[in-house]
């Protein structure tokens, strides 16, 4: 029955819960929402409590967060505070908790996955995405849902709990394909080797050839917690005259790959087009306005998987890539007992 899935959409994942609660009404015929209301308090000293204000005994709960979104704020001793990942991730465990171990399954939808960037051990250091897994296990639930995580293997760290990896490739194909779609004589890029599986798909989807960027890094110091790029050393085919597409999972700062985009336009590439999940933009967009202008990409496409602020969606320069559709035939295939293998392809 309908009235047993329901949605729990944090504040954080609003705009997007709105849009698959839609789908979700469409693809099961039902007129009645699915999102489930709760209430999220903040006490002056910035404590916090969540309380559901229905039900949720014998349902199927899927709880939506994005820990990535900045723009929550709440006041704490007189000053306006920022939601950071830590307080996202700590308002999952609320909801976990206020269901008191009612609901019939729990289902954790994090598109981007809490401290997925600190997936592996370098000597002395905290295991932070490994140990969000395993609490979350211990908090009894039994499927997270994710997208393009940094290190698929991280799930690896709960073996006996439901781990599902998503990839907008194709939405995010779709989208560029719309946009230009005589665009011809193609080349995909990884702007390093980690991104490299990521850029095959594409190159296998597009029926083109690929290439690769290898970083060189200092690994004598540290700056905001990376070795610094030393040097980009191009791997691949022939660049010039080609239109090409630079893929990764997210844009941080995006210095990295802007000066993959100037190697680029150096060695004679045509259209450069930027294709990413999470365009995080930690640094301002500053950048990308000025490589724009110079003529170093053509457009940037992500999705809308974690918060991008509105002026950055309206801005010439970048096209947001709407999950929700995808999102919502993932839930209601899980709620059905269906397989998910057609949405976890790269």
């Amino acid at each position: 029955m309908d009235n047993d899935l329901k949605l729990i959409v944090l504040e954080s994942h609003k705009e997007l819960g709105d849009k698959v609660n839609e789908y979700l009404k469409e693809l099961r015929g039902s007129k009645e929402d699915f999102i489930l209301p709760i209430k999220i308090d903040r006490f002056n000293n910035g404590e916090g409590k969540v309380s559901i204000l229905e039900t949720v005994r014998e349902k199927d709960i899927y709880i939506l967060s994005d820990v990535g979104n900045y723009n929550i704020t709440y006041n704490m001793h007189g000053f306006t505070n920022h939601k950071g990942p830590d307080e996202h991730y700590q308002d999952i465990k609320r909801v976990i908790s206020a269901m008191s171990g009612h609901a019939s399954k729990v289902n954790v939808i994090m598109p981007l996955l809490y401290q997925s960037r600190q997936h592996k051990r370098k000597s002395r250091e905290s295991l932070d995405c490994a140990v969000a897994l395993r609490e979350l296990e211990r908090l009894n639930v039994n499927n997270i849902i994710t997208y393009d995580v940094h290190d698929p293997s991280i799930c690896n760290a709960i073996p006996y709990t439901s781990f599902n990896n998503v990839y907008p490739t194709k939405q995010i194909l779709e989208s560029l394909m719309n946009d230009y779609p005589d665009i011809e004589n193609m080349l995909v890029i990884s702007p390093d080797m980690g991104a490299l599986e990521r850029a095959r798909y594409y190159a296998d989807l597009l029926r083109c050839d690929v290439g690769a960027f290898y970083k060189r890094r200092d690994l004598t110091k540290v700056v905001n917690g990376k070795n610094p790029i030393i040097e980009h050393a191009y791997i691949g085919s022939e660049v010039e005259g080609k239109n090409i597409i630079i893929v990764d999972d997210m844009i941080s700062s995006g210095s990295s790959m802007l000066e993959v985009c100037e190697m680029l336009k150096q060695k004679g590439a045509n259209h450069i087009y930027l294709a990413t999940t999470f365009a995080l933009f930690t640094e301002g967009t500053q950048l990308f306005v000025e490589g724009y202008e110079k003529g170093l990409f053509d457009k940037i496409y992500s999705t809308n998987a974690s918060f991008i602020p509105q002026e950055i969606i309206e801005s010439d320069w970048f096209k947001l890539v709407d999950i929700s559709f995808v999102l919502a035939s993932i839930i209601n295939s899980l709620h059905n007992k269906k397989s998910l293998h057609e949405f976890l392809s790269k």
